[in-house]
């Protein structure tokens, strides 16, 4: 290829540290074999095909220790990537056992997992919420909804407020659509962030990712960044925003209102919709409702609750999932307010 006629001897490696990373990936290419390193380079742009193909050519004795250490890193590599699609270390194997051989593939991901001890974000979880923050800014939205999905909704609902609104947005999107990690994952994402971290350690808990994990977070985040938030996921699966947007306020979160908003959402709900809804309604909420009402909008509902008679379960559901989507209306609309963490106060 273009470049190798006029190679130069490589000066001497002693550590896979000294590699430049295309260094590191002429190793990779020459320990594979030709075949595999040609499905890689396969995949390189032109430039990159010829400055690789330089560091081979001037390549010459090539330490095990330096081999050694550039299959270890990028196997690493496949198991952060594969990870987060669905490979892991089975993906790692195949590819192993294709350029080596199963016992030597064996030795190589024994040692590799006996580094992968899996103990999570632990550290993490635990360092103050402006400090990640800025450890997290550069990173790619996948590694920070990996992290923010094994910290509590307080402490990310704090991150988000300090990173940028579109990458908040996109992190959450992958937040919202994560589903099960791998613990090994989660430990080498913890190590590679806090490497050149002096992170300082405090409290905290766990939650798993998922709508119901995004949800939470929204609802300690401040309104004008939670709508930024949800407009941006709706963008990109209107589904997905309306199940993160329904667990953020279940109906009986309704009794979390303010009497003038609990008018003002009177207003606009159907009396037959609101007895259907209140047939499964706590007593407390019961009360709530009836108390911004007034005797004779009470009497009304009382006897449409008595007409009903016995109601299916989903009927029930449905209207009450109907009269959350007014909240949500009358809320976009700025008609009344809900929840949502600390606000910035305008005078």
């Amino acid at each position: 290829m273009a470049g190798t006629a006029l190679a130069t001897r490589a000066p001497a490696r002693h550590s896979v540290d000294d590699l430049t990373g295309r260094e590191k990936v002429a190793v990779l290419c020459l320990a594979l074999g030709t075949d595999l390193a040609a499905q890689i380079t396969q995949r390189l742009p032109a430039d990159d095909v010829d400055a690789i193909s330089y560091e081979i050519a001037r390549m010459e004795n090539v330490s095990q220790e330096i081999v050694d250490g550039v299959l270890d890193e990028w196997l690493t590599r496949i198991v952060v990537a594969d990870s987060l699609a669905s490979g892991g270390l089975e993906a790692a194997r195949e590819i192993l056992e294709k350029a080596f051989g199963q016992r030597k593939a064996q030795q190589y991901l024994e040692r590799i997992q006996g580094q992968l001890h899996p103990v999570g974000l632990q550290r993490l979880r635990n360092v103050d919420a402006r400090q990640i923050a800025t450890l997290l800014r550069g990173e790619h939205p996948q590694a920070i909804a990996l992290i923010l999905a094994h910290l509590d909704p307080p402490h990310t609902a704090g991150i988000l407020k300090d990173l940028d609104p579109e990458l908040a947005a996109e992190t959450m999107y992958r937040m919202a659509k994560m589903e099960k990690v791998q613990p090994e994952l989660l430990h080498l994402v913890e190590r590679s962030l806090s490497a050149d971290a002096d992170l300082t350690v405090s409290s905290g808990t766990t939650t798993p990712g998922g709508p119901a994990a995004v949800a939470a977070i929204m609802n300690l985040v401040p309104p004008t960044l939670e709508r930024t938030l949800l407009d941006t996921v709706s963008a990109r699966d209107q589904a997905l925003s309306d199940q993160i947007r329904n667990l953020m306020f279940v109906f009986e979160d309704i009794g979390t209102l303010d009497s003038r908003a609990l008018q003002r959402l009177l207003r606009d709900v159907d009396l037959k919709q609101l007895a259907l809804a209140l047939k499964a309604a706590s007593p407390d909420l019961k009360t709530k409702l009836t108390g911004a009402m007034s005797q004779r909008a009470v009497q009304a509902l009382n006897d449409e609750i008595d007409t009903l008679g016995p109601s299916r379960l989903r009927d029930v559901e449905a209207a009450q999932t109907a009269i959350v989507a007014v909240v949500r209306q009358l809320e976009e609309a700025g008609e009344i307010v809900i929840g949502g963490g600390e606000d910035d106060v305008v005078l």
